[in-house]
């Protein structure tokens, strides 16, 4: 019998197995472990560098930190640097080589598109834009956040160094003044060299990222003390501050879903710890946002679709998020709309067990859906199965001297 096919009388250890599986191949598949560059895409390997981490605690085993450690090197001195078939080489920021590698961040990192961004002349086509390279605000916050669990598991101030000299690089390219108006805004999508955009519109929650993820970054900062761990994010975290809007966050999808749910976790997280995001209102706001979103969201037809109409990954970000606030304490959620918003959020946990046992069978992940994303999916499938590494906060981290 698969491995896979163990899902419905899974503990918590069968859970760690099967993350375990999925991880190791996809270090083999994807070339962590093997001599070259192998093939880096800056989201998977966000959620592939906290997987690391949780296992590594979960199990004792150091071999998963050594393989978040080399899988960061690899995505830094991959997509940091030009493409191969760009025509200009070398570190994105434009330093020396001694000097990029010192802060291998500070000209952001590419998403890995598999096709050449579109040339400054080039009109946009919106069919082929999305395999296109360049840079987008929400990738490089999740590798923060990746950067920033890794300080923490380590007490390596080199990596909250660079996770937060890739804030200030991501704040000065994508956020820009409104003309004529003291407001500001932000470009969903840059080119490589972060000089110009490549889609112009603002992404919805790109705001919200940048708030939560400059202040979780301080909050390491402080508990790390140390002079050398980089600029501090406050007037960067108040711009972002400024363009959230507490009553617009909700939304249908899956995977944006998953994500209110888990920045809920780490808002309250971060709250307990003595951080609190610069924006009144907000964990009552994101928990709110997520339970009307997921109302509407659970009367489509999404997931009752057989594979070859669904996208796993994005269903796997709406799992992890609910396994995120499954551990709120109501005690720390303040108001009463907070908790009774986290009330109704509660009776869609099932969807988290309905959306894992889907993609665990064997036969749907033959699918050409899945194979066809298979790097994000297996990752995103781990991290549902042992979610801590990419949710928990170690409160009382062993900072080395």
């Amino acid at each position: 019998m698969s491995l896979f096919m163990r899902y419905a009388a899974l503990v918590r250890t069968d859970r760690i197995d099967l993350a375990d599986a999925l991880m190791t191949e996809f270090a083999e598949r994807t070339g962590i472990t093997a001599p070259g560059p192998g093939r880096r895409y800056l989201w998977t390997d966000a959620f592939a560098v906290c997987n690391f981490l949780g296992l590594a605690e979960t199990t004792g085993d150091p071999r998963h930190t050594e393989q978040a450690l080399r899988l960061i090197e690899r995505v830094h001195t991959v997509l940091g640097r030009h493409r191969g078939d760009d025509g200009r080489s070398g570190w994105l920021s434009g330093l020396a080589t001694t000097e990029s590698e010192r802060h291998p961040t500070r000209g952001g990192l590419r998403i890995g598109k598999p096709l050449p961004e579109r040339s400054l002349h080039e009109p946009l086509d919106e069919r082929i834009e999305w395999d296109r390279d360049g840079q987008y605000f929400h990738y490089l916050t999740k590798w923060m956040h990746a950067l920033d669990q890794a300080a923490r598991a380590t007490g390596e101030v080199r990596f909250t160094r660079w996770a937060r000299e890739l804030a200030v690089a991501a704040h000065g390219a994508f956020v820009h003044a409104v003309p004529g108006s003291p407001s500001k805004r932000m470009h969903w999508k840059m080119s490589i060299d972060l000089s110009r955009p490549q889609i112009a519109s603002m992404g919805q929650h790109d705001p919200l990222d940048g708030l939560i993820t400059c202040t979780a970054l301080d909050a390491t900062a402080t508990a790390l003390g140390r002079s050398d761990a980089g600029p501090r994010l406050e007037r960067i975290a108040a711009d972002f501050a400024s363009m959230v809007t507490l009553d617009r966050l909700a939304t249908t999808d899956p995977l944006g879903l998953g994500g209110l749910l888990s920045d809920a976790s780490r808002v309250a997280q971060l709250v307990r710890e003595g951080s609190r995001p610069g924006c009144d209102g907000l964990l009552e706001a994101l928990l709110v946002g997520a339970a009307v979103g997921l109302r509407s969201y659970a009367r489509r037809p999404d997931l009752r679709a057989p594979a070859a109409g669904r996208l796993a990954f994005r269903e796997l970000g709406l799992a992890i998020g609910l396994a995120a606030v499954e551990h709120l304490d109501d005690a720390g959620l303040g108001s009463v709309d907070a908790r009774a918003a986290r009330a109704g959020i509660a009776s869609y946990f099932p969807l988290r067990t309905a959306i894992e046992s889907f993609w665990l069978v064997e036969e749907h992940r033959r699918d050409d859906t899945w194979r066809a994303h298979q790097d994000i999916n297996d990752v995103m499938l781990a991290t549902a199965l042992a979610p801590d590494g990419f949710l928990v906060r170690r409160t009382s981290p062993a900072w080395r001297p």
